[in-house]
């Protein structure tokens, strides 16, 4: 059976592993070396043990796919892996999260998964636009006597394109970051800092109208998802250099790594 995977933080159930049973000198490297064999992995989290359950650690261990997930719990239940006493090793069949946003992926994290399954040489993508938008005003944009003035905030815009040529799919991303102005460090930084982030952005956004189509026999088929709306994916390089009308995003807003989902209460399979 066919898995859909997104450019996304992964959710819902069989994506994550509780790892029970290490050692006071595991490391999350360790756990990611070892897990990682069966695929690609979001997250290794690692936690002392409750003052109750003696010294020690457990860890979460998430996986985008859900056949992953599932092949490294059958393997890895009951072995020592890289320690010397066996480890158990559970799938999560349920989670509540607190956080229920289908949240995007950061670059770097998008990166890591398309050389996975697309490869290295798979995928390219192209800067279409960075623009100072700094004087830009929002209309309907409430007042904050908290805000820095213009002249103390650095806004950037880009546009990325990201090409996928053995699928022949071209899918385009919007970014928008702003920084504040630091009067020790001057203009510069703060403009570096702006459009970096920006560009980040973009090329994440892109990534979210690909969906990977993993097959039983690890073939990868990929689908392009755009709202008909999205007049990025339609209008052409000179024309997206001058459009400034985009879905703002503050800086505050931006995190590079996503925002972590919090997990509440779970329960377990493979006892």
């Amino acid at each position: 059976m066919a898995e859909v995977l997104e450019f996304r933080v992964p959710t819902g159930p069989g994506r994550t592993l509780l790892v029970l049973g290490l050692e006071t000198d595991a490391t999350e490297h360790a756990l990611y070396v070892a897990f990682s064999a069966f695929g690609p992995l979001y997250s290794v989290r690692l936690h002392r043990n409750a003052a109750v359950a003696g010294p020690g650690y457990y860890a979460l261990v998430k996986y985008y796919s859900a056949r992953d997930a599932s092949r490294a719990q059958l393997a890895c239940n009951r072995q020592p892996l890289f320690q010397k006493s066996a480890l158990k090793v559970c799938l999560c069949t349920r989670q509540r999260l607190f956080l229920q946003q289908n949240l995007s992926l950061s670059s770097h994290k998008c990166q890591e998964l398309a050389n996975h399954y697309l490869g290295f040489d798979g995928w390219s993508s192209r800067i279409v636009t960075l623009q100072d938008v700094s004087g830009f005003e929002e209309e309907n944009e409430e007042e904050d006597s908290r805000a820095l003035p213009e002249s103390q905030r650095c806004k950037y815009l880009c546009i990325q394109e990201l090409t996928l040529p053995q699928h022949g799919i071209c899918a385009r991303g919007v970014g928008v970051a702003e920084m504040p102005v630091d009067p020790s460090q001057g203009c510069l930084t703060a403009m570096r800092s702006a459009q970096k982030l920006a560009v980040q952005k973009a090329l994440s956004d892109a990534f979210q109208k690909i969906l990977l189509i993993v097959l039983e026999n690890g073939k990868v088929a990929v689908e392009f998802v755009s709202p008909q709306e999205d007049l990025v994916d339609c209008l052409a390089d000179e024309e997206l250099k001058g459009l400034l009308q985009v879905t703002d995003l503050s800086f505050s807003q931006l995190n590079p790594e996503g925002e972590e989902e919090i997990l509440s209460d779970f329960s377990m399979d493979g006892e």
